[in-house]
């Protein structure tokens, strides 16, 4: 009996640590591909100028919305309903889930596609520029590709195998920038105009698309190989795996004794069990769908709202210049201009969105167990997002000219820039906070929140752009972002009732963030004439490389320190981060963090 139960226990062991193996993965895939995608246009911008840039920062959302509201959702409804089939050991169910949900996406991405085919003339117009409509048709073929894709990858993880999901997001993103880049130095050489080439940029995403969705039909084909009992299709590791977690089928009485769950048929014997094994009632194709499509409804809700804040620039911004005087073509190179700090915010929050895979059930747990270690966790991320945030804000406001000159090759709107890169501290703080309130059970919080920016963003730069430009549309950015902020805030304290200490705690970062800006302002008036004395061959673009990469050293280590000497950071906060013991113990021998300080 202890033997059982020992093995039982290992068992549960090795689920446990497959689980979180792959979440980690999928984590670093996500962190990379979307990494990919961001700095993917700088070279864009490089190669083919702003007014390119701007038609497909301009399209680019647009495909974006459309893309949400076909697919968000259904991953992750696909990988729950496969989930609990798989757990019941109906991978008949799960198949049928799988088609019903590739017939019903196929429908939408289809209906969405000849929206945007069709329709690219009108909604070029209402961008304001002709030249979008070839991008809109570009994109559009994409629609027919990523429906099912999205379903395979639900498909893969229900069964908690994550590989696929995480391999495919590196091929589609890789692909993607390869097909663009290629495509721009072939247009641009061609001597193509701008409509053009930016319909060459976007149509990276549909090979980017069809590259991944080839690379999950092999793994669709590969476990249908092993569903039919090919051994030599396995790893060693999976082997070794199913040896220790799975049973056969003629025992199925026998139950976890700590999870509850019956253990799932060995791989090679799934065949056998569901002949041998309960007959499954087949779910009637229809009646399926529309469980899908009810369950995936709220989580398309509340999905749509960051594209379509992007979207609103992408549709008001143009024409509020257009309107202002500007022609078309001057339009969309001032809306490429505004552009410039948006891949560098979103890289930054980016990093934020992949700590909302942890922070969730972290939160939810915390909830369940005990209500002042849910205050506690909860404040303690809150302020920790907030530190970062400021960080990067204050840091990338600090260097925009050299950023810009180093990645743009011009100082034009600079000062744009830098009322944008405000917007990573109020980014961060709004995907954090979504992922505390899903954690508390306020799934709907989080879209009502980004209503009300939506809301902001449009009344600011309707109120703004006409009078300031492009500068109006960053302040109204900014503003709707800190909405969104502030009502999360409330919302989180409600819930929590978390004691009001954010804002009293705010003045030592501020003063810190304050010196590190002195310090890359420094850097800058006194590096510049160095540097063109001493190199002057690095031209004003390696100069200004130099300088910014010098100022983010710099930047991080004067906020670090001040952090540290001013008390807004403790021990016990540090060991939440990877690796913070051992960097608490380093920052103590330097006797930069008091021994033994905690709160």
């Amino acid at each position: 009996m202890s033997t059982e139960k020992g093995t039982q226990e290992q068992t549960v062991t090795v689920g446990s640590s497959r689980l979180l193996k792959g979440a980690a993965l999928l984590a670093a895939a996500a962190v990379f591909s979307k990494l990919l995608g961001t700095l993917q246009k700088i070279p864009l911008q490089n190669i083919a100028g702003d007014g390119v840039f701007g038609i497909y920062n301009a399209v680019y959302p647009l495909y974006l919305l459309i893309l949400f509201l076909a697919t968000a959702g259904f991953p992750i409804t696909v990988a729950k309903f496969v989930q609990d089939r798989a757990a019941a050991r109906d991978h008949a169910g799960a198949r049928r889930v799988a088609a019903a949900s590739a017939l019903l996406l196929t429908g939408t991405g289809v209906l969405c596609f000849l929206l945007l085919y069709f329709g690219a003339d009108a909604l070029a117009g209402w961008i304001g520029t002709a030249a979008a409509a070839p991008a809109i048709r570009s994109i559009s073929y994409a629609l027919l590709l990523v429906p099912v894709l999205s379903v395979l990858r639900g498909y893969f993880q229900g069964y908690q195998n994550m590989v696929p999901t995480a391999v495919s997001q590196v091929v589609e993103q890789t692909v993607r920038v390869l097909t663009m880049v290629l495509l721009l130095l072939y247009l641009t050489e061609q001597g193509a105009g701008d409509g053009d080439i930016a319909a060459g940029a976007t149509f990276g995403s549909v090979t980017g698309a069809a590259g991944a969705l080839l690379l999950l039909l092999f793994y669709w084909q590969r476990s249908k190989e092993r569903r039919a009992g090919n051994p030599a299709e396995l790893t060693p590791a999976e082997t070794a795996d199913h040896s220790e977690s799975c049973e056969a089928p003629h025992s199925p009485g026998k139950r976890l004794e700590r999870s509850g769950v019956e253990k799932p048929p060995c791989i090679g014997e799934a065949a056998q069990a569901e002949a041998t094994g309960p007959v499954w009632t087949k779910e009637p194709l229809g009646r399926l769908m529309a469980s899908i499509g009810a369950y995936a409804l709220p989580i398309c809700l509340g999905s749509i709202m960051t594209p379509i804040l992007n979207l609103i620039d992408a549709f008001t911004i143009p024409r509020l210049l257009l309107g202002g005087g500007a022609d078309a073509a001057e339009a969309m190179r001032q809306f490429g201009l505004y552009n410039h700090g948006l891949p560098l915010v979103q890289a930054v929050t980016m990093v934020a969105s992949s700590l909302t895979a942890v922070l969730v059930p972290a939160i939810a747990a915390a909830k369940a167990a005990d209500p002042a270690q849910l205050q506690a966790r909860t404040e303690r991320t809150v302020r920790m997002t907030g530190l970062l945030g400021l960080a990067a804000a204050a840091g990338l406001a600090s260097l925009t000219v050299p950023v810009n000159v180093m990645l743009y090759q011009s100082e034009e709107a600079s000062g744009t820039m830098a009322l944008l890169a405000l917007t990573a501290l109020f980014g961060t703080l709004n995907i954090v906070l979504a992922g505390v309130l899903q954690g508390l059970g306020a799934v709907n919080a989080p879209a009502l929140h980004l209503l009300a920016a939506a809301a902001v963003k449009i009344g600011g730069s309707l109120l703004l752009v006409p009078r300031w430009g492009i500068a109006g549309a960053a302040v109204s950015a900014v503003l709707a972002f800190a909405s969104a902020s502030a009502l999360g805030l409330a919302e989180v304290r409600r819930l929590t009732g978390a004691p009001q200490r954010w804002r009293a705690s705010a003045l030592a970062p501020l003063a810190a963030a304050a010196l590190m800006c002195a310090a890359l302002g420094a850097l800058q008036l006194a590096g510049g004439p160095l540097l063109g004395a001493a190199a002057p061959g690095l031209g004003s673009r390696g100069q200004a490389g130099v300088l910014a990469l010098a100022g983010v050293a710099l930047g991080a280590a004067v906020y670090a320190i001040a952090l540290l000497r001013f008390r807004a950071v403790n021990r016990a906060e540090l060991e939440q981060l990877p690796g913070g013991g051992k960097l608490a113990s380093a920052l103590t021998k330097l006797r930069l963090l008091p021994q033994g300080e905690r709160l």
